[in-house]
């Protein structure tokens, strides 16, 4: 994986983090979801490193990064903590500003990335995900019933003695589907108890102290100032539960956002890398019509 990319933990103010970097050009930051790590990028990675310098970390709580002890408001779990992680992490690498792409939970930390530093990041990609305070809002039957896991994750105690009586029934995958390397690396943080615990304090986080970071967002009139494009799966649920997602970002934004569905499910580097690729560096070069 990552040929000819540097794998290396880097020390951070508050945390480590497990990152792989290569290529050159603009610098580029991509977010993983859960329940992955950045080796989800691997399929993709390579083809935006022609032309970026590409930059993937586990994020806090996941992978082979930090996993922080969090105090009840889940704060060393929330966006903002893990927002402040993407900054210094890329002023490390020397990087003042740079392009954001995060997937699933990853597209999370990216908006709260671009929110709190809009100096920071030049454009953001959000990849099949909708603002943490309208999936709340929205919530109905539907919802409930097919992302249910947000509001079990976010109990306290019972979701991880769940989980780790049997990661794999609960998380699936296969080294055909994912590659090889992806799947061990996954397997081997979907195993380890300490990720487990990180990965639930994403979901603890999303329900009580990250929407209350974006309705302080909300009611003080901030918005995204950088041009966003929001790419979803069409065989995943995104519009079929909300509808119109450009609309549903719009009122985030200062700019018109822009966006296209891919043909794939929901782990989309892993099932549709070049369409993303080239998706993402349409948008980050300014090439797409």
């Amino acid at each position: 994986m990552f040929d000819g990319f540097t794998l290396e933990t880097v020390k951070l103010p508050e945390v480590s983090l497990r990152v792989r970097h290569g290529g050159s050009g603009p610098p580029l930051l991509l977010l993983h979801g859960h329940p992955r790590t950045h080796t989800t990028w691997h399929r993709v990675a390579p083809l935006l490193a022609r032309r970026f310098t590409v930059v993937c970390p586990d994020l806090r709580g996941f992978g082979k990064s930090s996993k922080p002890a969090d105090a009840t408001d889940h704060e060393w779990s929330s966006k903002r903590a893990k927002a402040r992680d993407c900054v210094d992490l890329m002023r490390h690498l020397g990087h003042s500003a740079f392009h954001l792409a995060g997937h699933d939970r990853g597209a999370y930390t990216a908006f709260r990335t671009a929110m709190d530093h809009p100096t920071k990041v030049m454009k953001l990609a959000v990849l099949d995900g909708v603002p943490i305070l309208d999936a709340l809002a929205r919530c109905d039957a539907r919802f409930a019933a097919r992302w249910w896991h947000w509001f079990f994750f976010a109990q306290p105690d019972k979701p991880e003695r769940a989980i780790l009586a049997d990661p794999d029934a609960w998380y699936g995958g296969s080294p055909e589907a994912m590659g090889g390397d992806n799947y061990r690396d996954y397997r081997a943080a979907i195993h380890d108890p300490d990720v487990v615990r990180g990965m639930l304090g994403d979901y603890r986080a999303g329900l009580y102290v990250d929407p209350m970071h974006d309705l302080d967002d909300q009611e003080a009139g901030r918005k995204l100032r950088c041009p966003v494009h929001v790419v979803w799966s069409k065989k995943d649920d995104l519009e079929e539960l909300y509808g119109d997602l450009l609309a549903l970002w719009q009122p985030w934004s200062k700019l018109p956002v822009t966006g296209a569905g891919i043909d794939c499910g929901h782990h989309m580097a892993e099932e549709a890398p070049e369409a993303l690729a080239a998706e993402l560096e349409g948008f980050f070069l300014g090439e797409l019509e």
